[in-house]
């Protein structure tokens, strides 16, 4: 029997999710319905709403949540950016607040703020300002974006009043926002400073990390080699409990296509901290991580664990 390899991947991971086969959109047309079958989609940790850089380019609520009925995503978060090197255009906390308001079943907010805004200087102002968004229904804060090192006392503050408050805290790292060095050495010491705190890792520096070898340029970039023995991801994850890593963007999609043996073998190994995300932010994007999913040949159980369920125990969501 001929099938595709769109409908192979969604019958493993309905098949992981225990769910009926059929029971999956399998047309545009069917996947406009109403409403997603609960636990049978995708659990997205990254997305956006608003402008990025293109004017004309503004994703409503409403437009990512047609996108998501379109590609199986039952829920997304929906990530703030508020640092002047993030985007072209600021996404508040409080516009994401209001989407999620409007669209609970579907949209998971977090909270973010500019460490160098001055009335969020302390941690007591900073605790104070992300218990507040909390309270209005905030499960994380991110997307946390901005052009300092990744352990500058400024950022060190933000991390304290987020271990406070209990919650995660997603993060960007390159050669411009969160910067770091090969080994991700200003990581490590926010990790270990704040052990409570769980961090969930995004961006090019980040997956870059995923092999040994690097220089201070690759960090910025989307290596194409394979991978190296001595990845910092791995020596991270096997050290520190509270790390996390988000698939998003074309990074996390390269960081396991560059190298499929050793990427599969990767989710495997860390299939308890790694999480399902796209960074969708623009209507018409191409977004590669439901390609690499239909080619990825994993475990039921570690292809229900990275596409919802950890999300789900890491954000608390039932």
């Amino acid at each position: 029997m001929n099938i595709s390899r769109r409908a192979f991947s969604k019958s493993l991971l309905l098949a992981s999710l225990g769910c009926a086969a059929g029971q999956w959109p399998t047309s545009r047309a069917q996947a406009a319905a109403p409403s997603i079958e609960a636990g049978t989609g995708f659990i997205d940790v990254h997305t956006h709403i608003g402008t990025y850089t293109d004017p004309k380019k503004n994703l409503s609520p409403e437009a990512l949540i047609s996108w998501m009925d379109e590609f199986e995503v039952e829920k997304s978060v929906v990530l703030p950016l508020t640092s002047p090197e993030s985007t072209k255009y600021l996404q508040t906390t409080e516009s994401v607040l209001a989407a999620a308001k409007d669209h609970p079943d579907r949209l998971i907010p977090f909270c973010s703020v500019d460490p160098r805004t001055t009335h969020a200087g302390s941690v007591k102002a900073l605790t104070g300002m992300i218990q507040g968004w909390v309270d209005q229904g905030a499960k994380g804060f991110g997307e946390h974006k901005v052009g300092l090192n990744f352990d500058d006392p400024l950022m060190m503050r933000v991390y304290e009043a987020c271990q406070e408050v209990g919650i995660p805290l997603l993060f960007h790292i390159d050669n411009i926002r969160g910067k770091d060095v090969p080994g991700l050495k200003r990581l490590e010491n926010a990790l270990k400073t704040f052990p409570e705190l769980n961090f969930i890792g995004h961006g090019p520096g980040w997956w870059a990390s995923i092999s040994g070898g690097l220089d201070q340029k690759s960090l910025g970039g989307y290596p194409k080699s394979k991978v190296e023995p001595g990845g910092a991801i791995d020596d991270l994850m096997s050290r520190y409990p509270n790390i996390y890593g988000d698939l998003s963007a074309g990074s996390g999609a390269n960081s396991i296509s560059r190298d499929m043996e050793f990427g599969t073998e990767f989710l495997i190994r860390r299939q308890d901290r790694i999480m399902f995300g796209t960074d969708y932010l623009a209507p018409g994007q191409h977004v590669p991580q439901f390609e690499l999913f239909e080619k990825l040949v994993l475990p039921d159980e570690v292809r229900s664990k990275i596409c919802r369920e950890n999300a789900i125990k890491l954000l608390k969501l039932s």
